[in-house]
């Protein structure tokens, strides 16, 4: 969200709205959507509250998970987004500059409801990524991997991890990025940032098996000129991207948002 309206990026830049964000909920729940996460992505660079209202109201529509993130930034605001009926509260600028707020959170609320989203960008380093916040315009200086095990040792339920040099591109997800962190952590892993295709999708599940796959522009975009029109694969559709592990087919319908 920005300025109260659903948008899409690319490397965390030229935000193109979608519509609004109450009936795009609505749209999904008809689509049987896996589970939604809704990211103001200017209450933190802003110093903004949540929008308790607005999230009151996402909580209302919602058939499926919700999670919510940006502008949260203390264990109370956490309670208070639980309370109004949302499953998941995602940190990302707040657990980085003091990660005791993960564990306090998940204390609070529980683990099961505390997601760290980790903002990824490629640099020159001996891991070759770093954690970046503020919309991917704030270096902070950390490597992904470390502050994932941190995040895990603090009491994080979920890692949300995002590469901002694929947001918005479609050409692929960053499989090296997901497995450096993948072999660090034993917490559940959403991988987001460049979905172009349910292959792309596919391909990440083939790679890791049990894993989450989130999506924006591929859910929100038709054609080659990004025209807007939400979408989500059909239960069919779903089944038909599976793994193979032993000759055992596994079916993996349950892992998209």
């Amino acid at each position: 969200m920005k300025d109260g309206g659903l948008v899409k990026t690319r490397n965390f830049a030229e935000p193109k709205y979608v519509g609004d964000p109450i009936n795009a909920v609505k749209i999904f729940n008809e689509k049987e959507v896996d589970e939604i996460m809704v990211v103001d992505i200017d209450a933190s660079v802003h110093g903004r509250a949540p929008d308790l209202a607005l999230i009151k109201n996402l909580a209302a529509e919602c058939r499926m998970p919700l999670c919510y993130g940006g502008g949260v930034k203390t264990v109370e605001q956490v309670e208070k987004i639980v309370s109004l009926g949302v499953e998941k509260v995602a940190m990302s600028s707040a657990a980085i500059g003091s990660t005791t707020i993960i564990a306090q959170a998940a204390a609070a609320v529980g683990s099961q409801s505390v997601v760290v989203v980790m903002d990824v960008k490629k640099v020159k380093s001996s891991s070759g990524y770093e954690l970046f916040i503020h919309n991917g315009k704030r270096s902070t200086g950390l490597n992904p991997v470390e502050f994932a095990r941190t995040a895990e040792r603090q009491g994080a339920g979920e890692l949300v991890l995002n590469s901002i040099d694929r947001d918005g591109m479609m050409n692929g997800y960053d499989v090296q990025l997901a497995g450096q962190v993948r072999d660090a952590v034993n917490l559940p892993i959403t991988v987001l940032g460049g979905a172009g295709s349910l292959k792309d999708i596919a391909s990440l599940i083939d790679a890791f098996g049990a894993i989450g796959a989130a999506a924006g522009s591929l859910f929100v975009f038709k054609g080659s000129f990004r025209a807007v029109l939400i979408n989500y694969p059909n239960p069919s559709e779903k089944d038909a991207l599976a793994i193979r592990d032993g000759g055992r087919v596994i079916h993996a319908n349950r892992n998209f948002a």
